[in-house]
């Protein structure tokens, strides 16, 4: 789980995703395990990192099972990770991390 995780951040890293932080929601309840929250930096470049995901996680037998487009935010389901790419402007008006920050975060970029 820890190396999928790294990868996908690193992904995101390399496509110049700001501020990668990743939560560990193992046994709080919550829909999934991991949840990793990025910041991009306009309506295209999500898209362009979610091209990127699915381009190098596919290969790699990553399933994604649902994925809800909008350009501000971009949620991607891999089952036991969910990953939330957003504008920075989504992620101040949405306070995800703010929600998310009760959990343990794992790392940040």
């Amino acid at each position: 789980m820890e190396q999928r995780v790294q990868r996908i951040k690193d992904i995101l890293d390399s496509k110049k995703a700001e501020e990668i932080e990743s939560y560990t929601l193992t046994g709080k309840g919550y829909i999934t395990d991991k949840v990793i929250v990025a910041t991009a930096l306009n309506n295209k470049h999500s898209v362009a990192l979610l091209g990127h995901l699915k381009e190098e996680l596919k290969p790699l037998g990553e399933e994604f099972l649902a994925v809800e487009e909008d350009g501000d935010w971009t949620i991607i389901d891999l089952g036991d990770i969910i990953i939330h790419l957003m504008t920075k402007e989504y992620r101040e008006k949405y306070s995800l991390d703010e929600f998310l920050n009760d959990f343990k975060i794992v790392e940040s970029y």
